[in-house]
């Protein structure tokens, strides 16, 4: 198999201000407080700051923005700003006006010094400068036409640094403190892999190919499964196979009701505005093909979103398709299937 790897290197700079003292950051998952010039915010390289975050999250059943952006002038910058988990500091190299010098100084010297000479840096990622926990960006450019450039062709990538950080932040946090751990042995011995989840989750089905495990609560239904097929060549990543081979598990083993053989689920495709949507991605150092999507009830008397992963076990020569779904109809979803995406990604395969 021929694999593609998508890394996206982040420049690191040695930076101050920070000590031994710092507190674990603050602030809700999936909030991002934005400090740059009033002028700057209502330029261009603001709206199109401010656009990117803000944007509608794909393949959810409701509109939800995938952040919630927050401007903050540079003199509101105190102490217990700069310990919120994710901050964006951005700003124009040319513009010396006193708000935009307060950005600037939140960065060394030698940082500003490397910026001017090498005008092909824009974004500098700093984790825990202020607070454990925390994610730190620096957006730049020469100037503000430049900087607004910088954005929009980095759009992806300033996105998946911070997605990566709200996963890595999850994972140390309630992962780590509250794994079901006889679940993961369980998985590492019988299947051999492994995946953690927190507490809650309970094994609902565990057969030779497939394994579900679920959490069902008062406002929503979280769930994972992981399912297993040999492998025979780089046509089942293709989004038409990975549809398909989901459809089939679901046919067989997810049902609205367990007693009612005919009220399984599909993968939602008549939907124009909601189409699956599949890209290649690193995960975890492998080749893998992300899917996203809507499910629902072959009786269409409920459904919602999902996000699968797609890759290779070249030793045993397996093919794993793993997933979260969930049904929540009344509440939000966005924060739910970044808690699914945490926990896809500590899959293993042993």
């Amino acid at each position: 198999m021929k694999y593609f790897f998508y890394l996206f290197v982040f420049i690191s700079f040695s930076c101050g201000q920070t000590n031994d003292d710092r507190d674990q950051a603050i602030g809700l998952p999936g909030k991002i407080n934005i400090v740059m010039t009033p002028e700057l915010w209502n330029d261009t390289a603001g709206r199109s700051l401010n656009s990117l975050l803000s944007q509608e999250m794909t393949v959810l059943p409701r509109p939800e923005a995938i952040f919630k952006t927050r401007f903050v002038d540079p003199e509101m910058v105190n102490n217990s700003m700069r310990r919120t988990c994710n901050l964006i500091f951005v700003f124009a190299m040319d513009d010396d006006s006193p708000k935009s010098m307060m950005t600037k100084r939140m960065l060394t010297a030698e940082t500003l010094s490397a910026i001017q000479q090498d005008t092909s840096l824009y974004m500098k990622a700093v984790t825990d400068l202020y607070a454990f926990g925390q994610e730190v960006l620096f957006i730049f450019g020469p100037d503000a036409k430049t900087l607004t450039r910088n954005i929009k062709r980095n759009r992806q990538k300033i996105v998946d640094n911070i997605n990566l950080k709200e996963r890595t932040r999850f994972t140390k946090g309630q992962l780590n403190a509250t794994t079901t751990k006889n679940i993961t042995q369980r998985l590492e011995k019988d299947k051999k892999f492994s995946i953690k989840v927190p507490f809650g989750y309970k094994v609902a089905d565990d057969q030779k190919d497939f394994v579900w495990l679920r959490q069902i609560n008062a406002a929503d239904d979280k769930d994972i499964f992981i399912a297993r097929k040999p492998y025979t060549s780089q046509d089942d990543f293709k989004k038409e196979k990975l549809v398909a081979y989901r459809n089939d598990i679901c046919r067989k083993y997810l049902f609205e009701d367990p007693e009612i053989d005919d009220t399984y689920l599909v993968t939602e495709t008549e939907i124009p505005d909601k189409e699956v949507e599949a890209r290649e991605l690193n995960f975890n150092g492998l080749y893998a093909v992300e899917l996203k999507g809507l499910w629902r009830s072959n009786q269409k008397t409920m459904g919602g979103p999902f996000m699968g992963i797609a890759l290779v076990d070249e030793k045993n020569h397996q093919f794993y398709y793993i997933e979260g779904f969930t049904y929540s109809p009344s509440k939000d979803q966005r924060e739910i299937m970044r808690e699914l995406e945490c926990i896809l990604y500590t899959f293993k395969m042993m």
